[in-house]
């Protein structure tokens, strides 16, 4: 698929200097990205994206800087398609591996292998999101690559320049 809109992510503010690095997920790898690979985790509804960052705890979390991106023209493979998930080898059990139960333990997760089998083709994935109370119209995308890409853009929507330039902003 090609996706173009918006995307949101809600942020811890320590690190919201830097919306579009990717390098958060990489230091302990996510469900999707394997340490050591950058991946960008974005909510396609406001709401999802409160979700994922509070963990399903929706009375209580931590203080977010929620950020808006502007998507356009980005091939994603659409984990949603059934056609497309047997091709791939995809089963539902991969999406939805124990990912960090795995990892905690040493074992490579299984949602690993999706990253290994997509993203030389693609630069990302459209999946369902998988947080705690998510509804089945909550979807995710998962970019592996977005910087210097043959297609597909993406943009942080600050307009009056609200978010820090460094960490330094925060002391």
């Amino acid at each position: 698929m090609i996706y173009s809109g918006f995307a949101y992510q809600a942020h811890d503010p320590k690190w919201a200097f830097a919306p579009l690095s990717g390098e958060g997920a990489a230091v302990h790898g996510g469900r999707f990205n394997p340490k050591g690979k950058p991946a960008l985790y974005l909510a396609t509804t406001l709401e999802g994206a409160v979700l994922e960052a509070s963990h399903g705890l929706a009375f209580r979390f931590e203080p977010l800087t929620i950020c808006t991106y502007d998507i356009d023209d980005m091939p994603l493979a659409d984990l949603t398609d059934e056609t497309l998930l047997r091709e791939t080898g995809i089963s539902a059990e991969d999406l939805s591996s124990a990912w960090f139960l795995d990892a905690s333990e040493n074992r490579r997760p299984t949602s690993w292998t999706i990253y290994d089998r997509l993203h030389a083709r693609w630069n990302g994935i459209y999946v369902p999101s998988f947080a705690r109370k998510a509804r089945a119209d909550m979807h995710n995308i998962v970019l592996w690559r977005w910087q210097e890409v043959q297609q597909g853009t993406i943009s942080i929507f600050d307009p009056e320049r609200r978010l820090p330039k460094n960490q330094r902003s925060w002391e």
